[in-house]
């Protein structure tokens, strides 16, 4: 089970026994939990601990430094470098959009899977419409860059 839903189920588990939330006369909770069932969930809160700080909560970056992910066609132009990008990361000026970044992207220390979750969840946001990611590519890609 993924560490942090497991700590977010703990929580409420103890929360609730512990008399947080609205009860009604039966004791029965009726706060309800949001459960996010998006098919992305777990790609957007991979961005929210990882990618939030640069490409910000909207996807729109940090002119001149940061490139936006939201209506991005640098980002859906090349699969392989979407990939590649969060691998390796990247020192050298991009254009995005018609304005040019300069900031430094890291690697990512992320596993396949949370490459994937992280990638379809930008691509499948802030008005993207793109790929779809695999970790058996993620992985193959990684491979390729040894």
């Amino acid at each position: 089970m993924n560490y942090k839903l497991f700590t977010l189920i703990v929580f409420i588990m103890i929360f609730t026994s512990c008399g947080g939330g609205n009860t009604n006369n039966s004791g029965q909770s009726t706060t309800p939990v949001a459960i996010d069932n998006s098919p992305y969930a777990g790609g957007k809160m991979i961005y929210q601990k990882t990618c939030i700080t640069c490409h910000q909560a909207d996807g729109q970056g940090m002119q001149g430094t940061y490139p936006p992910l939201a209506n991005s066609g640098y980002l859906l132009a090349d699969k392989y470098r979407a990939i590649k990008q969060v691998l390796k990361g990247s020192m050298k000026k991009i254009t995005v959009n018609g304005n040019d970044y300069q900031g430094v992207m890291t690697p990512q220390v992320l596993n396949d899977s949370d490459v994937a979750q992280v990638l379809n969840y930008v691509c499948h946001s802030f008005g993207n419409n793109g790929f779809i990611f695999t970790s058996a590519e993620i992985k193959s890609v990684r491979d390729t860059l040894k």
